[in-house]
């Protein structure tokens, strides 16, 4: 039998912690690869985790579902300032 490790982290760890310090992603999305500056997660229709964020170099704000997301890492050299108000989907 497998023992699960505790200290395993989860994508969603990833993201608050990228969203928060504002730190850009590297991930795969499928098989292309992704620079994202992650701006907030939630549900679809669906009741399926995504993320939404801008993809660095354009202006276009993207959802991307959590399944499809794989090797995921914190550009911790590239932040951000985010181009719609964070705080306002907050509240």
């Amino acid at each position: 039998m497998v023992k699960l490790e505790r200290n395993r982290i989860m994508k969603t760890d990833i993201f608050i912690q990228a969203i928060r310090n504002r730190n850009n992603l590297q991930f795969l999305y499928g098989l292309q690869e992704v620079n994202l500056e992650p701006y907030y997660i939630s549900k679809n229709t669906f009741g399926k985790k995504v993320i939404y964020g801008r993809v660095r170099s354009t202006n276009q704000i993207r959802k991307f579902e959590y399944y499809k997301i794989a090797n995921i890492r914190i550009v911790h050299s590239l932040r951000f300032s985010p181009l719609i108000p964070i705080n306002s989907f907050a509240s």
